[in-house]
């Protein structure tokens, strides 16, 4: 029968996230070299859940070590691992020379330096509420739905919960603070699903702090009651 919510997570949760972040990325790690979408799994998940990196490696070791077969996946008894782009004996070569990066990075402390997101899970996996807004807020169809910019970030404003939008604010700030140039805070937008330009003249890193300071702005009925 199909595993239980809860079976799914205990068993396979975290390998999940680590699948999720080879999406769209080459699985050509080797073991000399751990791949982009590792090394961005690895530098996201030491920042903010590292406890969760032995877990990860126990997973990814135990589901190589018992691949399950054709028939018991279809019926739902066990993770599929999405299409990376190899073999089936290829696939379980593959997570164990995962399982070994992930163990040696554990052991012996081996981080990943910081950097600037490089691959699009990771962007959405640093910035999520930037995401959720600029994906639901400035896709293409953007120009037909508000008469500016500001009206949909007002729109946006209206509907997320408070706390939400402090988290976009924050978000915003952290983007602004790593002092990115423009062509990298372009693609980094993109990556996050803007697909519209900033409204001329002001250049992205400008609009984005003319939106950090109209999202941070008092909203009436919030905050604590007068004298």
């Amino acid at each position: 029968m199909p595993m239980s919510p809860l079976e799914h997570d205990h068993r396979y949760g975290e390998l999940d996230q680590l699948m999720r972040a080879y999406a769209g990325q080459p699985a050509d790690d080797t073991a000399d070299r751990p791949s982009l979408a590792l090394t961005a799994y690895l530098r996201h998940t030491w920042h903010t859940r590292p406890w969760t990196l032995a877990l990860c490696e126990s997973q990814v070791r135990e589901y190589a070590r018992n691949p399950p077969g054709r028939l018991r996946l279809r019926l739902g008894e066990f993770y599929p691992v999405p299409d990376v782009g190899l073999t089936e004996s290829g696939v379980q070569n593959w997570l164990f020379v995962v399982a070994d990066h992930i163990r040696h990075s554990v052991e012996d402390g081996d981080v990943p330096r910081p950097s600037a997101p490089s691959t699009h899970w990771e962007w959405h996996a640093c910035f999520p509420e930037l995401a959720q807004f600029l994906g639901g807020w400035f896709s293409q169809d953007m120009p037909d739905e508000f008469d500016s910019h500001d009206a949909a970030v007002d729109d946006y404003m209206a509907a997320a919960d408070r706390n939400l939008v402090a988290r976009l604010a924050g978000e915003l700030h952290e983007l602004l603070a790593s002092g990115r140039e423009e062509p990298d805070l372009v693609a980094g937008l993109a990556e996050l699903g803007m697909e519209v330009d900033p409204p001329p003249p002001l250049t992205p890193s400008a609009w984005l702090a003319h939106v950090a300071a109209r999202v941070a702005r008092p909203v009436p009925g919030y905050g604590p009651p007068g004298p």
